[in-house]
């Protein structure tokens, strides 16, 4: 144990509950970790002494004998779940000095169960992008360089700052949000495990919200059994959310073993796309062949309309922003433009100086597709489409019970490679949105290196609430790839 931020989310618990470590010493390790991360800009907050003052009272309730399933574990929160009495800004300026007055759901279920808040990470503006360039906080830089090189990487988004903290052993774990692939994109090209859980399963409330028919919050991990260790605990039905689903959550963690013998994978045909790399293809061959190893049975399938996902995606979601950002207009809360001449002088100049660029364009898209005379045009017809593609996966899962995808079109690209070019970056999430789509679970396992060094995962899809079968046929393709590789720690040098 002599790096302790080196242990998982299971290798601590087990630790801290044999007492062989207290969670001070643990957080304390996690704190000092993060100031020498700054370079990498993956908090906007950092809780530092609270951290410590949390683990202190989780050391004596343990000494109390009283523990809950995380007690003493020290997590980092993505920015857009609101902690009461915390900053939430969103990673934006009309929401930089926001401090709410209450908790969402999910990190008050993680509170309940001991956790400890290390702090808030960075993301995306309001959650919209792909690669954690669009923060009005700057950017977040990947833990992980090409061999030989010195050029930073971008993290992904919008969950860069989470995949950003676990990947480089700034806390045991992390949450994230997923709106058309923000933890499972992010989680791939940082080379640790991203979890998007069925639309439902975790509660909304308290989340900042994106759209809010696709956004669905989950951990982001260093494995799958951590992973299965924190779905347990952040998914709950919840009042306050009239989409939170009363289901039984069952003890993911008990269900991880077993193999996969007999289990039927889904191959869809449609993902081979043109301008995947190369090694992405490479990948999800072997993966195929890892599953068949382990006696998984192979089956061809199709999704059809998956070649009219991303314009669906960037139809229905940015329609669903414009609604919800409307809020912002400078007046009940947030940032407030000063001289305005009238209350219209006063909307217009806090959004435009709140608000970044690239969440400006997706509200002027949305609110232009549900203006009259295009919502028939367009958001109507996103809408249609977007049942043929739950269908296509129904369809699917008639023969199969996952599927097994690549999880992003290729590694880590440059900071500022394609944010000129907002089509380009959009092709990121190629492979994600039809999951959000359609509201199914989705999980990124890292799964290999390319040949520059940098990790590349596989993407796994499940039926609607059986997030137990696609985390076992999970935990499946990690054994198989056993991929156990870090980046060089050059920031905190």
């Amino acid at each position: 144990m002599s790096d302790l931020t080196s242990m998982t989310l299971a290798e601590a618990r087990d630790a801290i509950r044999a007492k062989k470590i207290s969670s001070r010493e643990l957080t304390g390790a996690f704190v000092t970790a993060i100031e020498k991360a700054r370079p990498l800009n993956a908090f906007i907050t950092e809780a530092g002494d609270a951290a410590l003052a949390a683990a202190d009272a989780a050391d004596k309730r343990i000494v109390a004998g009283s523990t809950g399933a995380l007690e003493g574990l020290p997590l980092a929160i993505k920015d857009l779940f609101c902690t009461k009495g915390v900053k939430t800004t969103a990673a934006s300026k009309i929401l930089g000095n926001f401090i709410p007055p209450y908790e969402s759901t999910v990190t008050q279920n993680l509170w309940d169960a001991g956790a400890v808040m290390l702090g808030k990470t960075n993301l995306d503006e309001f959650a919209m992008g792909s690669s954690n360039e669009t923060s009005a906080f700057g950017p977040v830089f990947n833990p992980w360089r090409a061999n030989n090189s010195n050029a930073n990487l971008v993290p992904g988004g919008s969950s860069g700052g989470s995949s950003a903290a676990v990947a480089a052993d700034l806390c045991l774990a992390a949450t994230g949000t997923d709106t058309g692939g923000s933890i499972r994109q992010p989680a791939a090209i940082t080379g640790r495990v991203g979890l998007k859980p069925t639309y439902g399963r975790c509660s909304r409330y308290g989340i900042v919200a994106f759209a809010s028919s696709l956004d669905q919050a989950g951990p982001m991990t260093k494995t799958v059994r951590d992973a299965a260790i924190m779905l347990k605990t952040m998914a709950s039905v919840d009042p306050k959310d009239s989409t939170s689903v009363d289901v039984p959550v069952p003890d993911y963690e008990k269900l991880l073993d077993g193999g996969i013998k007999g289990l039927r994978v889904g191959i869809p045909k449609e993902y081979r796309v043109a301008g995947a790399a190369p090694e992405a293809d490479a990948l999800w061959d072997k993966g195929v062949e890892w599953m068949k190893a382990q006696g998984a049975e192979i089956v061809e399938v199709s999704l059809p309309h998956t070649k009219y996902a991303l314009p669906t995606y960037y139809i229905v979601a940015p329609a669903e922003c414009s609604s919800n950002l409307a809020r912002y207009d400078g007046v009940k809360f947030g940032y407030r433009a000063e001289g305005a001449r009238d209350i219209t002088d006063l909307y217009e100049r806090s959004r435009g100086e709140g608000f970044g660029p690239e969440v400006q364009r997706r509200i002027l898209i949305g609110t232009y597709v549900l203006s009259a005379g295009y919502y028939d045009a367009y958001y109507s017809r996103a809408q249609k489409l977007r049942t043929l593609i739950k269908r296509d996966f129904e369809v699917a899962f008639e023969k199969c019970d996952v599927l097994l995808t690549p999880a992003t079109p290729g590694p880590a690209f440059a900071v500022g490679a394609k944010t000129t070019d907002p089509l380009e970056m959009y092709l990121q999430d190629v492979f994600t949105v039809t999951v959000n789509l359609a509201g199914l679970p989705g999980i990124a396992v890292p799964a290999g290196l390319t040949s520059t060094g940098l990790p590349m995962g596989l993407q796994l899809i499940g039926k609607a609430f059986d997030e137990a079968t696609l985390l076992r046929a999970a935990f499946a393709v990690e054994t198989a790839a056993g991929f156990k590789h870090s980046p060089a720690k050059w920031w905190s040098v």
